[in-house]
């Protein structure tokens, strides 16, 4: 595995990724497994994630030049890989493209497979005009194979916002999401936080939107490895995208209150009210199991919140009931707000999932519900885009709990508001 180039990481990544964990935390390991330089880290990352975002585009393209014919599925993807170089990465030479792919083959013990993969690839250099012209067609014609999602993902969400609308956030989708970081305020400032990043080579832009605080939230637009910086090992900021803080805007928690996260980890909203409450009162993070509190551990402890006790379910069923102030339920949902974060959700989730999660939502909100005060707040939240998850779940709590109101909802879509898509519900009790 040490001294692998990008693309045969990318291969080997590539061949497993029907399975097992998602792409992003087995790029991870693999990059800290194998040194690279910042351009080959950077190659590694844009084939990896590249061919699994448009895999649907790219196995229309096969089709086109293999009758349709089922492939070995390494050959499907040495395929992909040099299709996606070619079509899509302007920066490497379609000759270099097309020789590296038929070597990896090789490399690959596919020598029987070699000339087969470079006819495929050079045949579409002889129609590469032609061929740009029918993706550029494909994308009004068949949008699903156009932009690479599953056909019942696109028709649902053409048949909600229209095609223009859903166009938009399919394309959003294939684009590779940019880095934000929060200032953690519980160990320095925004100002102490930019001179130190000055000092690292970080380059950072303002983020400005009406749910954040001045200088909350910055933009990272490079940076050296984040983990290797003095001010991330430092506990001075937390990366972040902007959309996560309205759930922590909307519950608004205060000094000296007992407040409660139901679905914590990783952490990152969790420290979040710990900075609003400015480590001061009751601040208990719930999660499924051991592993996941110990994510909320090591984030607690780099960033320096101290007023978080952590929960297994066992333990939040023997406590007594109606004692918190205000309760954040992050719940458990498709992450379809936040899919090109999460480079092959498109090609696991399923359309029965969303009714499997949407009674686990419920299930979850009831037991919010019993631990609230009366007179208590509590958020809902999901990074859904699909009513089933979002007001389909609000309305039928409602319709059985009638000491609630709901006071406000917002949604976040990424073709409006240019952030990660969330819902965010805040609900009262009364007295």
């Amino acid at each position: 595995m040490h001294g692998e180039k990008p693309r045969q990481i990318a291969l080997r990544l590539l061949q497993r990724a029907a399975g097992g964990d998602f792409i992003e935390h087995r790029l991870a390991g693999a990059l800290a497994q194998n040194p690279l330089s910042a351009a080959d880290r950077h190659l590694c990352q844009e084939l990896t994630y590249g061919v699994v975002r448009w895999q649907g585009t790219l196995d229309w393209l096969i089709a086109r030049k293999t009758d349709a014919r089922e492939l070995k599925p390494a050959l499907r993807t040495l395929l992909r890989l040099g299709l996606y170089q070619i079509f899509w990465l302007e920066r490497i030479p379609n000759h270099a493209a097309v020789h590296e792919t038929v070597e990896l083959a090789k490399q690959s013990r596919l020598h029987a497979q070699a000339g087969f993969i470079n006819a495929v690839l050079r045949g579409y250099l002889r129609e590469l005009d032609a061929t740009r012209r029918l993706l550029a067609e494909l994308k009004t014609q068949q949008p699903h194979l156009g932009h690479s999602h599953p056909e019942w993902l696109a028709a649902r969400w053409q048949k909600r916002w229209g095609p223009d609308q859903a166009a938009q956030l399919m394309e959003w989708n294939n684009t590779p999401p940019k880095t934000f970081a929060r200032v953690n305020t519980l160990k320095t400032d925004a100002g102490k936080l930019l001179t130190q990043w000055r000092d690292e080579g970080v380059d950072y832009d303002f983020v400005r939107r009406e749910w954040l605080e001045e200088n909350l939230v910055f933009e990272l637009k490079s940076h050296p490895v984040l983990t290797r910086l003095p001010s991330f090992q430092q506990g001075w900021f937390y990366v972040q995208d902007p959309s996560t803080l309205l759930a922590v805007r909307e519950l608004d928690p205060q000094p000296g209150e007992s407040v409660l996260d139901l679905c914590a980890a990783p952490g990152g909203k969790l420290a979040a009210l710990a900075q609003l409450m400015r480590n001061e009162g009751r601040l208990l993070a719930h999660d499924t199991t051991a592993e996941r509190l110990e994510l909320i551990h090591q984030n607690c402890a780099r960033l320096g919140v101290s007023c978080v006790q952590t929960l297994l379910p066992s333990s939040l069923q023997s406590q007594p009931a109606a004692r918190f102030d205000r309760i954040l339920l992050d719940a458990p949902c498709s992450n379809t707000g936040v899919m090109r974060r999460r480079v092959d959700l498109r090609w696991r989730i399923r359309p029965e999932e969303l009714a499997r999660l949407r009674a686990v939502q419920l299930q979850l909100l009831r037991q919010a519900a019993q631990q609230l005060r009366p007179g208590g707040t509590l958020v809902y939240s999901t990074c859904s885009l699909e009513p089933e998850e979002n007001t389909d779940v609000l309305n039928e709590f409602l319709s059985s709990h009638a000491s609630f109101k709901l006071e406000r909802t917002r949604e976040l879509l990424p073709f409006v508001d240019n952030v990660d898509g969330t819902y965010v519900a805040r609900l009262s009790q009364g007295p």
